[in-house]
């Protein structure tokens, strides 16, 4: 009983790490600091005698460049940082370290004044928190292969991506109540001036706050992962950077051997890249193209998060019942038809027919594809997940799991490169985002030589 209630603490603490690293990146990553950055850059750059749309353009594209940047210096580290902490059987003194990153970074991004004075500034501490949560995660991931048996790997994750998302919610519901304002300057849901007056409208501190609330918000929620997660004694011995770089260069070399796993991180590369991407640049194409205000997008968030979780928990029991490909499959297959949907899509017309003066169809639309996006993204990304626990053992996870977060890195800046230049090239937000359907292509196509089982050896 005793060894029972101490794995359901150790499941509920690893629950909360996805609860308390969330808001990062639905407050800053999609919904608020995104938007809020593209629009404070194109009033920026139209201040300065640009003309809008080119503008707009250079907002995004500029965007891109801070995830890419990001995006492969994330590549080229993770699989090293893992491998050199399989050999300490250390995880531990690592999500400490990334955790101040997240804390640091996210808090950075007050400075973000809305008249554009500090545009880089504003990115560097964003692409800090960025960084310090994907490394952690790469470290918590290779967790999950202690929570549990291979039948229950796919709940867990499923569970965890859910109540991931919930904190999700609760953190937007939050910042819509409290501190985003609206153009009158007063909080969407409550009507009130941000935090009660104690931030100024004018100076968009509520919107800005959302930094510094995803930080407050994780230093609080991350006490219970900390508190019943921890490193196994048995496992612990002195780091080895020789042999952890000659562990992974085995690894690296056996993947010509083992093709279920070299097609799953291949194949996975391409979708998940698809999937950050529409994460990405989602809250700027609902700015840039339909002219949604932050207000609007908040909104939005909570529907789509709400969405999220209910499908991460649904995906994560048909993971349970069907395996983790099946449900990827068919992820895969619902996010090209929300692509084409998107890039289909303008404020006053569908597939190129136009519509009516005022029509809220185009906002309808996308509010549906941001329910699809968050439900069965997040869906596959659970599966995604256990299906790489299916490729490794409890003693070379986080290094699996690091060179599945190389992969899932290594092209992290393909996506947002192929937008940027897609829209430099179209001066258009909307046609930007179009490669991510021939990433989610390949990747469908590539999932076809993954082993539904996994591998039962590493």
């Amino acid at each position: 009983w005793r060894l029972l209630m101490s794995q359901r603490k150790r499941i509920w603490g690893w629950f909360f790490y996805d609860w308390a690293c969330q808001p990062f990146y639905t407050l800053m990553l999609t919904f608020f600091f995104a938007p809020y950055f593209a629009t404070v850059a194109a009033d920026y750059f139209i201040a300065s005698g640009m003309e809008t749309e080119v503008s707009k353009a250079k907002a995004q594209t500029m965007w891109s460049i801070c995830l890419s940047a990001s995006g492969l210096f994330i590549g080229i580290s993770a699989p090293i940082l893992g491998a050199i902490a399989d050999t300490s059987g250390r995880r531990m003194p690592w999500i400490y370290v990334f955790s101040v990153m997240l804390i640091l970074g996210a808090m950075g991004t007050w400075v973000g004044v809305p008249d554009g004075s500090n545009l880089t500034l504003m990115l560097y501490f964003f692409a800090l928190g960025y960084i310090g949560t994907e490394f952690a995660l790469i470290f918590t991931n290779a967790q999950l292969t202690t929570l549990g048996n291979q039948g229950e790997i796919g709940k867990i994750s499923g569970s965890g991506f859910g109540f991931g998302y919930l904190g999700g919610v609760f953190s937007l519901a939050i910042a819509l109540l409290f501190l985003v304002e609206q153009p009158n300057g007063k909080t969407f849901m409550l009507g009130i001036e941000p935090l009660f007056g104690f931030l100024d409208p004018e100076q968009m501190e509520g919107t800005r706050f959302v930094g510094p609330l995803a930080a407050i918000w994780f230093v609080i929620f991350a006490i219970p992962y900390f508190r019943n997660i921890k490193d196994d004694p048995a496992l612990l011995n002195k780091i080895n950077v020789g042999k952890g770089l000659r562990d992974l260069m085995q690894l690296l070399k056996g993947l010509r051997s083992r093709r279920s796993m070299s097609a799953y991180l291949v194949s996975s590369m391409f979708y998940r890249d698809a999937m950050n991407g529409l994460y990405s640049f989602g809250g700027v194409y609902a700015a840039l193209v339909l002219d949604w205000t932050i207000t609007q997008l908040g909104v939005f968030g909570i529907i789509a998060a709400l969405g999220a979780a209910l499908f991460s928990w649904l995906g994560g029991k048909a993971d349970s019942l069907l395996g983790p490909k099946p449900v990827i499959t068919f992820c895969i297959y619902v996010m090209i038809i929300v692509c084409i949907t998107i890039v289909g899509m303008t404020p006053n017309s569908l597939f190129g027919i136009q519509l009516a003066d005022g029509s809220t169809l185009p906002d309808t639309i996308f509010m549906i594809c941001g329910v699809l996006i968050g439900g069965f993204g997040g869906a596959m990304q659970a599966a995604s997940r256990t299906m790489m626990v299916r490729h490794t053992t409890i003693e070379r996870a986080t290094e699996a799991f690091g060179l599945y977060g190389l992969m899932g890195r290594a092209t992290a800046f393909l996506a947002p490169t192929l937008i940027g230049i897609v829209t430099a090239i179209t001066q258009s937000p909307r046609l930007g985002v179009s490669p991510l359907i021939g990433l989610f292509i390949i990747g469908l196509f590539v999932l076809i030589w993954v082993d539904a089982d996994g591998e039962t050896s590493s």
